[in-house]
């Protein structure tokens, strides 16, 4: 059985493969068991109830390809991930797919579809490609993008593929590219912006993101692309990838993303919905990477949503 499946309430026994191999075990519980606290997982180990080759073994174990692992229920109440999604969405991922191989895909995410299921969200991107794709048995996001962002979403096959890419993205090579639609216009046709970002949440539970010294380092380019009439279409540089990095940024500068309704400019918001916006203007755009395998330098692409391009073409009219 893969280890992104759910599991059931019984004991079952697993047995390790070569994506599999490599990882301790107390790591390849936890994602096995989305959600499942870190104490449960480390009790289970402890008192002897996970072992491995029918032998107790400690959290720092690295599992090898062949391995039996005894897994206990680790579960209360099971969380069900659905085994069947709808015809349209299955056409609409498949259409979307912008690069395969047998170590990676490149997606064209949808707006409005979760990366992965949540406390809230019962099913995510990476959880349909699972039940598109139930012959693979390793399939895992290499990064994120916020629900509300289409766009270029990279997702690994295997563990070496995972890693690959993973180091890329933590040793700055992969080139992101985004595509935003920014309120008024930069003072210059390039502005670096350098301002560390820290992760809040409010006591309504909402989790915001603010300029903050103490936080972690962030760092975004924006490059003029068009001016329009309100607003002006932006290409985005990141250099790293901290969370609502390009929103917060682009706010701090004082152009926020148009239809940005966490940091963005409510006025500004209103009046883009009269041309036809309806969504996150914020798009990953372009990904250059090394192929994880081969290490070829790959270009991909996503174009821009035809419902983005429409609220472009309804400024220009103006």
């Amino acid at each position: 059985m893969a280890a992104h499946k759910p599991q059931s309430q019984k004991v079952q026994f697993l047995e390790i493969n070569a994506n599999q191999a490599g990882q301790r075990i107390d790591n390849f519980l936890l994602s096995l068991e989305k959600g499942v606290p870190k104490s449960r997982i480390y009790r289970a180990l402890r008192k002897g109830e996970v072992r491995v080759n029918k032998g107790r073994i400690k959290q720092t174990y690295k599992l090898q390809s062949g391995d039996v692992v005894r897994v206990p229920p680790l579960r209360v109440t099971e969380k069900t991930t659905p085994d069947t999604i709808s015809d349209s969405l299955k056409q609409a991922l498949l259409a979307n797919i912008l690069f395969e191989d047998d170590s990676m895909l490149v997606i064209n995410k949808p707006s409005g579809l979760a990366v992965h299921a949540g406390s809230q969200i019962q099913l995510g991107l990476i959880e349909a490609l699972r039940v598109i794709k139930p012959e693979q048995d390793f399939l895992e996001l290499v990064h994120r993008l916020d629900r509300d962002t289409s766009g270029c979403l990279m997702v690994a096959k295997s563990r070496d593929s995972l890693l690959n890419l993973q180091q890329q993205m933590q040793s700055d090579e992969i080139d992101k590219r985004y595509l935003t639609l920014l309120k008024g216009n930069l003072a210059s046709k390039e502005q670096l912006v350098e301002q560390s970002l820290q992760k809040n949440t409010l006591s309504s539970g909402e989790r915001m993101v603010v300029i903050d010294p103490a936080g972690k380092k962030a760092k975004t380019l924006f490059l003029q692309q068009q001016q329009l009439p309100l607003a002006q279409l932006t290409e985005v540089k990141l250099y790293t990838g901290r969370t609502h990095q390009i929103r917060v940024h682009s706010a701090w500068l004082g152009h926020p993303v148009a239809g940005d309704d966490k940091y963005g400019d409510r006025e500004f918001n209103k009046t883009l919905k009269n041309y036809g916006l309806k969504r996150l203007f914020l798009h990953a755009w372009r990904l250059g990477i090394r192929h994880p395998i081969s290490g070829e330098p790959l270009q991909l692409e996503a174009p821009l949503p035809d419902n983005l391009k429409t609220v472009i073409e309804n400024l220009q009219s103006t």
